[in-house]
């Protein structure tokens, strides 16, 4: 524990409204006592050297797989949370396809009672129907009062409208947004990778665009008519884009958010990479195009956060024919590098803006409480540069799986250190 804590000479940024100031900041007993230039406070507070980096309220993470209960070969509760702090991370929110799935009260205490242990705040999002089946509703009002802050089948949609409308309808009485994975089985029911000219000249069976765009359009004209918040998960393709886009437009209640792996990979990694099933995700790597699309929905606003959907899967899990590996590489750690290289350096965001998709909106879609950098605030922060240019290695990896594309991959910025729950955690020490 670090109850007592001195950053000092770093830049504070607050996202909302977008302001910066130089000066010191000094926590006690977990809280911000005091912020100021050169301040003095004795030998027995620890002090950190922030000079030339900035402190912000802690990133969030709204979508990763901790994979526990059930999946503990590939990530467990506790080795997330390591590399959630790696990455920067003071919270994250977990979805629900482990085994069993988060689908009653006791399975949601559950996770949250084996994150107490760590200093990242652990959300759990809860099943939208029982068994993550796609054919009952769960309890979603008991699920709210375990502590879910959403609900979702992720890894899977919900397949019929009829019980996406009941879920909505829940989700405007309990004030808890419906994550949905935005994608029409049917038009896909053996797709591998994105389909396109590279999946045709490889061989391979392609998911097309059209089986998200479908699904997005579905549940814009239910969240609608229902009033529900709908909230769409890992966006990938244009056309959606532009669907949220034109359903924000008219008032419909609709938020989304997009990978950090969608905004730096194209399908053709694919091909690239010799079928390294590191490159297979679900949404898929898609075209250039619909990259291009997700960099200005983000500069417009129309997508609101960044996250990772980090899914870990053992080594011999991955090392497998492409089309029998699973779908999902890691991404907290290697999360703020990417935003950096492609996001902030080119100018597609300021690294306010940037820090904004991690903090603000996440938190606000969730209907959570979202840090504050004034006095007498608990300190829940996150230090970090945006212009360091570092090579990221299997070195950096604090998950308990290594499934990425990026070991080697060139990384600008990186985060130095949190402190949450009265703990301070160095990134490289996490």
């Amino acid at each position: 524990m670090t109850p007592h804590l001195l950053l000092r000479g770093g830049t504070l940024l607050r996202p909302e409204p977008k302001t910066t100031q130089d000066a010191d900041l000094l926590i006690r007993d977990g809280t911000i006592a005091t912020i100021g230039t050169d301040l003095d406070v004795g030998d027995d507070v620890p002090a950190y050297d922030a000079s030339g980096l900035f402190i912000s309220p802690g990133w969030m993470d709204m979508h990763v797989h901790l994979r526990e209960p059930g999946y503990e070969h590939k990530e467990t509760v506790a080795t997330g949370s390591r590399a959630a702090l790696a990455g920067g991370f003071t919270d994250v929110a977990c979805m629900p396809n482990t085994d069993p799935p988060l689908h009653t009260r006791d399975v949601v205490e559950f996770v949250r009672e084996r994150a107490e242990d760590t200093p990242v705040g652990v959300h759990p999002i809860a099943c939208v129907s029982k068994e993550r089946a796609g054919d009952e509703i769960a309890e979603m009002a008991d699920l709210e009062a375990g502590g879910a802050v959403a609900f979702s089948d992720d890894g899977a949609p919900v397949p019929t409208a009829g019980l996406m409308r009941r879920a909505l309808e829940y989700s405007s009485m309990l004030d808890r947004p419906i994550i949905n994975h935005m994608e029409e089985e049917t038009l896909n029911p053996s797709g591998q990778m994105h389909e396109g000219e590279v999946s045709a000249r490889l061989g391979l069976d392609g998911i097309p665009a059209a089986s998200e765009d479908v699904m997005i359009a579905r549940d814009i004209e239910l969240a609608a008519r229902t009033g529900g918040a709908l909230h769409v998960a890992h966006i990938s393709t244009a056309r959606g884009v532009e669907l949220v886009r034109r359903a924000k437009a008219h008032g419909v209640p609709v938020t989304a958010e997009v990978c950090t792996h969608h905004l730096t990979l194209t399908d053709a990694a694919v091909e690239a990479s010799q079928f390294d099933t590191n490159t297979k995700m679900h949404p898929p790597l898609r075209s250039p195009a619909d990259v291009a699309a997700l960099k200005e929905g983000l500069a417009d606003g129309t997508i609101d956060a960044i996250c990772t959907d980090h899914a870990p899967h053992a080594s011999y899990e991955k090392q497998v024919e492409f089309a029998h590996a699973p779908f999902g590489i890691l991404g907290l750690e290697t999360a703020w590098g990417l935003i950096g290289r492609e996001l902030i350096e080119p100018g597609v965001l300021s690294v306010e803006e940037a820090v904004r998709t991690l903090t603000v909106a996440p938190r606000r879609i969730l209907h959570l409480d979202e840090p504050g950098l004034t006095e007498g605030t608990p300190a829940r922060l996150t230090v970090f540069d945006a212009s360091t240019e570092w090579t990221f290695t299997k070195d950096d990896i604090r998950s308990k799986s290594e499934n990425t594309p990026f070991t080697d991959a060139e990384m600008v910025g990186r985060p130095r250190a949190v402190y949450s729950d009265g703990q301070f955690v160095e990134c490289g020490a996490a």
